[in-house]
């Protein structure tokens, strides 16, 4: 009876089921778990041919699983995910630069394969995101000691990244082991809300301080970034988190209070953050770079940018000039405006539609707006993923607001991350549904 609802496209998962088990086929769900925990503890530390092994090693593991493993009906966001992926692959087949964009699907082929272990390692086993997580702020907090004592070492390095041209000129920002302040930024910018979600659910002394340190100190690398766009971030997450538990901490109280408490909350951090601005120098130089508009320089540079991807898009609406970075970097010099190069668009939504057309960039505002509704599904609820829906909705918030002024969101060290964030919503969907 159930054969009908199982898609054709899945019909292969379970095929081995009956097949004997050795030692590897009894142990795959542990050896999943260790593998993914490597990869998210190692995404700032490990080197991209690392990166690459313990990526491959993800969707081998994968589908030794779905191999193993009879299928279920999919689900709105695993829907989404096929539909990026079938346009991902008509736009590699109709680019200009097919062996470019085809370097740039595989990339994507291999980041949903560490997504669908994640998704069935949590649908089978969701004890596995306490350390999943665990894992990923291990990782976070290493990267956030060795950046922080970059402030007391030699300062010639941090210089290469102050702009003379800019209205923050002279301003010093840490990189850590990314070697980009802004590629730290978008690291660090999933990883907090998972770390205030472990220190709110993690039981024990000692596990509460270590969320509390990785939280504390990540938070601090953050702003040592001086990155604009993680800042906006940072307090778009603030926000939401703030206004969502205040939500879920009012229930009870009176009908009045209900309403102003979360109002009160959000206006007092508005004022605080007013303060802060205003009143600390550094914070107040980096802010005033916004609205410098074409003075800025960094400003200046993604305005052109920007330009030269909607001419792009314009050539090539229907699919793109396929995915991924070589891609972009073939073609975009065509449309450039002089002395302006680039390795991306600098937006997310910019990036979606260059590479797959507006049906990409609609097939992504589709998986944003069903993560979105799955996650609040899940936090109105008191399941196991209720407060990791909380901090996938605030992950979200940061990351989209990053995203409206750069790309770093497709680098591996945060993408990853926010492909966890999706399998995490995946796969309480699952369960609620079971």
């Amino acid at each position: 009876m159930s054969a009908p609802t199982i898609p054709l496209l899945l019909r292969w998962q379970g095929s081995l089921q009956h097949a004997r088990s050795g030692a590897l086929g009894r142990r795959l769900t542990l050896v999943a778990g260790l593998v993914l925990c490597a990869l998210m503890a190692g995404l700032p530390l490990v080197t991209r041919s690392g990166l690459s092994l313990l990526v491959l090693a993800s969707g081998l593991l994968w589908l030794l699983i779905a191999l193993r493993t009879p299928p279920g009906p999919l689900g709105e966001i695993d829907s989404w995910i096929l539909a990026i992926l079938a346009l991902a692959l008509l736009a590699t087949g109709f680019s200009p630069v097919p062996l470019a964009a085809a370097k740039g699907l595989v990339k994507l082929v291999s980041y949903l394969g560490v997504y669908a272990l994640m998704r069935q390692l949590l649908s089978t086993a969701p004890i596995w995101w306490d350390r999943i997580v665990a894992a990923l702020l291990a990782g976070e907090l290493v990267t956030s000691v060795i950046g922080i004592r970059q402030l007391y070492a030699d300062t010639g390095e941090l210089a290469r990244w102050a702009d003379p041209n800019s209205v923050a000129d002279g301003t010093v920002r840490i990189y850590s082991t990314l070697e980009n302040p802004n590629l730290l930024a978008g690291y660090l910018l999933p990883v907090l809300p998972l770390a205030l979600v472990g220190l709110l659910r993690w039981p024990g002394l000692a596990r509460k301080l270590f969320a509390l340190t990785a939280l504390v100190l990540g938070l601090a690398a953050l702003v040592l970034t001086y990155s604009r766009g993680a800042w906006m971030g940072l307090v778009s997450q603030a926000g939401v988190t703030i206004l969502m538990l205040a939500i879920r901490g009012t229930r009870t109280w009176p009908p009045l209070w209900r309403k102003l408490a979360p109002l009160l909350l959000l206006l007092g951090g508005a004022a605080l953050l007013v303060v802060l601005v205003t009143q600390v120098e550094p914070l107040r130089v980096r802010v005033m770079s916004l609205l410098a508009g074409r003075e800025d320089s960094s400003n200046n540079f993604r305005i052109n940018v920007w330009l030269a991807a909607l001419d792009m898009i314009q050539a090539r609406p229907w699919l793109g000039i396929g995915p991924g970075n070589d891609a972009f970097n073939q073609i975009y010099p065509l449309f450039q405006q002089p002395k302006f190069n680039a390795l991306s668009a600098y937006s997310i939504p910019l990036e979606l539609a260059v590479e797959a057309g507006i049906p990409g960039l609609l097939a992504g505002i589709g998986l944003l707006v069903a993560s979105l509704r799955t996650a609040t599904g899940l936090w109105r609820g008191d399941g196991f993923f209720s407060l990791p829906a909380l901090a996938v909705i605030a992950v979200i918030a940061g990351l989209g607001v990053q995203g409206l002024t750069d790309t770093i969101f497709f680098r591996p060290e945060v993408q990853l991350s926010g492909w966890f964030c999706v399998a995490t919503l995946a796969a309480g969907a699952t369960h609620a549904r079971a």
